[in-house]
């Protein structure tokens, strides 16, 4: 029996996300950001949180690789602020 708990790969559950990296332009309300992508491309990103994950604050200017959802590219995820 092929026991694969705890690995990602090829999981037809977890969908392929594009990351791709931009610039925060805007801080709007409930923790959602406005991102211009480098492709000059606007996207309203959120940081993820829940339990297990470390805070990440975000300023107006910040550079961020943004994880873009596979049903809506206009929505995404923030997933690393580059320094």
């Amino acid at each position: 029996m092929d026991d694969r708990r705890g690995t990602t790969e090829d999981d037809p559950r977890e969908p392929e996300t594009d990351t791709v990296e931009g610039r925060v332009t805007d801080a709007l309300p409930h923790g959602l950001y406005r991102v211009v992508l480098d492709r000059q491309r606007q996207v309203t990103a959120h940081v993820p949180g829940g339990p297990g994950r470390n805070f990440v604050r975000v300023l107006v200017g910040d550079r961020v690789r943004v994880a873009l959802s596979p049903r809506d590219v206009t929505r995404g995820r923030i997933v690393r602020v580059i320094r």
